[in-house]
């Protein structure tokens, strides 16, 4: 079977079994092109509020998995590759946060929404990329304990002087691997370039962005800009743009060895055939009551963010 009579397959027995297929921005160009709905997490998770009832095969990773279920527990919900993580999501035990607001009663905890429901429980509002400044500044306590990642923690932390952001260890392995050299040599060679850089990197980089946003915000910038724009996020999204977009070359990838997420790009088409007819992937069940907790701290991101 080909490539294209796979992804034929794949649409026919969705509609067939009345099944969406949601999609994260880093996966492989082939799933994205089969995907119902597209889009980075905050998208993904506000999608999910309008699914209800219906069964849905998550391509990303299981943290947004747990997303769809948390607003959704009536919808049946599948991770097609079991193993498919996020380590940032898991750098940060439930336990080590509920031991700091025992201690720090006034401290709002503030959670990336790439953590896990566990982790989201204990939390007082998630944010995505595109939000965590707009809700950390909206909150009302000073103290601000910001987790997992530090480097867009850091972010927040520069925008808003006014709060005291407390920062732990956490950070994302594909974008804290990138160094002011790498954009340095690349500008060097596209000095008519701009850049466009995803908040989870190093300081360092982001002193050298002509835009700092979320994925979907990147995309969004470089459609809109007419010139070349280095693109400093995982290369899915580069990938997706190079062959979907007028004038693909334009999009130049910053270090593409390193911005490469293996959890994202282990799913493949076969994978969400086996997911869509049954025979393959996990079924995300949550307990009600960590789900009720966990539901708290992200309806209060879509309800300030």
């Amino acid at each position: 079977m080909t490539v294209n009579e796979l992804k034929t397959k794949i649409v026919e027995e969705a509609k067939r079994r009345d099944t969406i297929i949601l999609a994260h921005t880093y996966q492989n160009p082939d799933i994205i092109d089969i995907a119902s709905v597209t889009g980075d997490s905050f998208f993904l998770s506000q999608k999910a509020k309008e699914l209800k009832g219906k069964r849905v095969i998550m391509c990303g990773v299981r943290f947004m998995a747990e997303s769809v279920k948390i607003l959704s527990p009536e919808t049946e919900v599948i991770l097609p590759v079991p193993s498919a993580t996020c380590l940032m999501a898991e750098q940060i035990s439930p336990e080590r946060v509920r031991q700091f607001k025992s201690e720090n009663p006034d401290t709002a905890v503030v959670a990336y929404i790439n953590t896990t429901a566990a982790l989201k429980a204990e939390c007082d509002v998630c944010v995505t990329s595109s939000s965590a400044l707009k809700i950390v500044k909206a909150l009302p306590n000073k103290n601000i304990l910001f987790i997992p990642d530090k480097n867009l923690g850091s972010y927040v932390k520069k925008q808003l002087p006014e709060k005291n952001i407390i920062l732990w260890d956490g950070f994302c392995p594909v974008h804290d691997k990138l160094t002011k050299e790498d954009i340095i040599n690349l500008k060097n060679e596209h000095p008519d370039a701009v850049f466009a850089v995803h908040p989870e990197s190093p300081e360092e980089v982001l002193e050298y962005a002509d835009m700092i946003g979320a994925t979907s915000e990147i995309i969004k910038y470089a459609k809109s800009h007419n010139g070349k724009v280095i693109i400093g996020t995982e290369r899915g999204v580069v990938d997706y743009l190079s062959t979907h977009e007028e004038n693909g070359d334009r999009f130049i990838q910053l270090s593409r060895e390193k911005l490469v997420c293996e959890d994202m790009k282990i799913t493949t088409l076969e994978d969400v055939y086996k997911a869509v007819i049954g025979e393959q992937g996990e079924s995300i069940e949550l307990d009600e009551n960590l789900r009720q907790k966990a539901l708290k701290s992200i309806e209060k991101m879509l309800e300030l963010g």
